[in-house]
């Protein structure tokens, strides 16, 4: 149980200004266009599964799918700032080297979830920058909520970071600042709660990478010969050795 209360948590909001990058599976066009045989077809099934998702949020309205379409669905699963069934979180890092680490998590994750389920060949995903900024944003890198440090970054339990994100919806903050718990050099992530931070901007810098994931690594390739690659561990995204 923490010992914060919105009163605490609005006291150390802080101005935070950056450019996030995020990395999403790039498979919705893909998808809907295997299944017509026309654009004009595809532009029909599209809007067909458009109106049978959740509605976006008011703040959301306008914005970029890869901004706005987090804060629409709230999943049984939680994630590290948000519990089940709650509002929805974009996530996004500073060092595209962490979102890579984020993304490959959840990959090996659903393999260890799925202990039949193959190794997952290369999928394209797309990176992508989106410009953050407000004035009502916590730091828990820096004193003195850093002192919890332990809490913040553990691997295995979300509780303490989905209490203090709901405390701090009620304390109007609208960004946490936070050191990723998967980045093995230790990258920084936010986690934005409201849409609004994003203004009228738009994703930035576009690219494709290829992620392969196994049961005991993670692979992810810029879709350019001689591009940059990662690889991840599942010690080092879990914790828990071979």
């Amino acid at each position: 149980m923490t010992t914060w209360t919105p009163p605490a948590l609005a006291s150390e909001a802080r101005p935070y200004a950056q450019l996030l990058w995020r990395v999403v599976e790039a498979q919705h066009t893909a998808s809907t266009m295997r299944l017509t045989d026309s654009l004009e077809e595809q532009g029909a099934l599209e809007a067909i599964l458009e109106a049978s998702k959740p509605a976006l949020p008011r703040e959301a309205l306008g914005l970029h799918y890869l901004l706005g379409t987090p804060f629409r669905y709230r999943p049984r699963a939680g994630s590290r700032f948000r519990g089940a069934f709650e509002a929805g979180v974009w996530y996004g890092a500073e060092a595209l080297r962490s979102a890579l680490a984020e993304k490959s998590y959840w990959r090996l994750r659903f393999l260890t979830d799925s202990p039949g389920t193959p190794e997952l060949k290369a999928v394209p995903h797309t990176a992508f920058r989106a410009q953050v900024r407000t004035r009502l944003a916590v730091d828990l890198t820096r004193a003195p909520l850093a002192r919890e440090r332990a809490a913040w970054t553990s691997r295995v339990s979300y509780e303490r970071t989905q209490e203090l994100a709901t405390l701090a919806r009620a304390a109007g903050i609208e960004v946490i600042r936070y050191e990723s718990a998967r980045d093995p050099q230790g990258g920084v992530c936010a986690a934005v709660l409201t849409p609004a931070v994003f203004g009228g901007g738009r994703p930035r810098t576009p690219q494709t990478w290829f992620i392969a994931a196994g049961r005991e690594r993670v692979r992810c390739a810029l879709d350019q010969r001689g591009g940059p690659t990662f690889e991840f561990t599942r010690e080092q995204l879990t914790g828990a050795a071979s």
